[in-house]
């Protein structure tokens, strides 16, 4: 299925409280307060959820911005429009 670089930015707007127009691909974790460790577990729940996947252990811990996010993303099959 094909989805938007959008819906990942609303995701994680949505999901750490920022401002949909802060949420840039090199927004990065601990560069806002509001991604922390609790919020990157949260993060990492709604991305599972919204995609129908499961992260394996490495990536979430290499899920360091939104632009590594979308390239994690794609070896799960994640197709970007």
């Amino acid at each position: 299925m094909s989805h938007s670089k959008f819906e990942l930015k609303q995701l994680f707007s949505s999901t750490l409280g920022i401002p949909s127009e802060l949420v840039t691909d090199e927004l990065a974790y601990n560069a806002d307060p509001r991604w922390d460790s609790t919020a990157h577990l949260q993060l990492v729940m709604a991305i599972e959820n919204t995609f129908g996947i499961t992260l394996e252990m490495d990536d979430m811990l290499d899920m360091s911005s939104v632009a590594k996010a979308a390239e994690i993303l794609k070896k799960y099959g994640v197709v970007w429009n």
